[in-house]
């Protein structure tokens, strides 16, 4: 409901419905952690800041606060000091901004980071089968950003690992994630690297010449895809994969994931396989592979949509409370109202948030 949303500092008309319940979700995860709110500056009118619930101060910021653990924050920092030429990071949004995609890049892949032995079994949940080691994660890579031998423009990964298939083969594991995006970016005019790329190809696309395939829709995977072909070409692997993770309930990538599927002549077996997941799914495999209480951690952050019900029941009864204080404070010749079985306003103090005891899930 709006004016939940609106009590939370959450409320963006332009959201569709699963970002505004995403950061929602991300104002409550703040207010338990007892971080600051941060603020948002409107483009179209830059003298106008208001205050945003999915967003943390600077200063929280600062001190690595949209990172699960001080380590994944270092993890951060790392990416940050060694970034490749060109690598598109917004610092403040990676800082500040609860709901972007690239900080829970870093809450998912950095604990793996500097331990390869944990990737590994990560990976083998994640993807069973492909690769028996993980050598190397690198975040918001390209191997050359406007190199004309990849595609020639600034198509990068959000993550890359490098590793060892079954067979000794050099393998790489290419991913795109979202979070609450929609996955139709407006679509930047084709670039004749990549229709090249998908004709000398044999066996990616069926269609390469297909205009959905530079629609909104696809444009983004298309040009990964690209990318991963042209890495392969210049020898940088010996295999490739591309992966698209986002939550379970954003439909809307998932159908814009499922769209681009349709334009592969094999997505499980072809030449690049292409392989969509869900980001619970990620987490399960990090609770497999060890990392149990990241898992958890995570889940609640990013994908505890029951949190949400809580609100709305808490909304619900202060709604049913109203009637009742109102007739409480009706003049006294008038007709007193029984109160008794009124319902009473619900705590709303962090250790109430918790999921409703009359449902279970699924």
């Amino acid at each position: 409901p709006e004016a939940a949303r609106r009590r939370h500092h959450v409320f963006v008309s332009a959201d569709h419905r699963f970002k505004a319940a995403a950061r929602f979700l991300q104002a409550l995860w703040r207010e338990d952690c007892d971080l600051p709110i941060g603020t948002h500056l409107d483009r179209a009118n830059p003298h106008r800041v208001r205050r945003l619930g999915s967003r943390i101060s600077l200063a929280a910021g600062r001190t690595g606060a949209n990172f699960m653990t001080p380590d994944i924050a270092a993890v951060a920092a790392r990416a940050l000091a060694y970034r490749e030429p060109g690598a598109a990071y917004d610092v403040s949004r990676l800082r500040t901004n609860l709901l972007s995609s690239q900080p829970l890049a870093f809450n998912l892949f950095g604990p793996l980071a500097a331990d390869s032995a944990l990737a590994t079994r990560f990976m083998a949940e994640l993807f069973p089968g492909v690769l028996t080691s993980v050598t190397d994660i690198l975040f918001e890579h390209s191997p050359g950003r406007g190199d004309p031998r990849f595609t020639a423009d600034r198509t990068a990964f959000d993550i890359v690992l490098r590793g060892i298939t079954p067979t000794g083969a050099r393998a790489l594991i290419c991913i795109e994630m979202k979070y609450s995006e929609a996955g139709y970016e407006p679509a930047p005019p084709p670039h004749p690297r990549h229709t090249e790329i998908a004709h000398t190809t044999p066996g990616l696309f069926i269609a390469p010449d297909d205009p959905t395939l530079t629609g909104p829709a696809c444009q983004q995977l298309y040009r990964q895809h690209s990318l991963t072909a042209a890495m392969l070409a210049a020898g940088l692997a010996d295999t490739a994969t591309l992966a698209f993770i986002a939550p379970a309930h954003n439909q809307l990538a998932h159908a814009a994931a499922a769209t681009y599927k349709r334009q592969l002549s094999d997505p499980a077996a072809g030449p690049i396989p292409f392989i969509p997941l869900t980001l619970e799914h990620a987490f399960t495999a990090m609770a497999a592979a060890g990392l149990p209480a990241q898992a958890v951690a995570l889940h609640r952050r990013y994908t505890d949509w029951w949190l949400l019900d809580g609100e709305l029941e808490l909304a619900m009864g202060a709604a049913a409370f109203v009637p009742a204080a109102e007739a409480l404070a009706a003049p006294t010749h008038m007709q007193t109202v029984d109160t008794t079985s009124a319902t009473k306003p619900v705590n709303r103090s962090r250790s109430q948030r918790t999921r409703p005891a009359t449902r279970t899930a699924a």
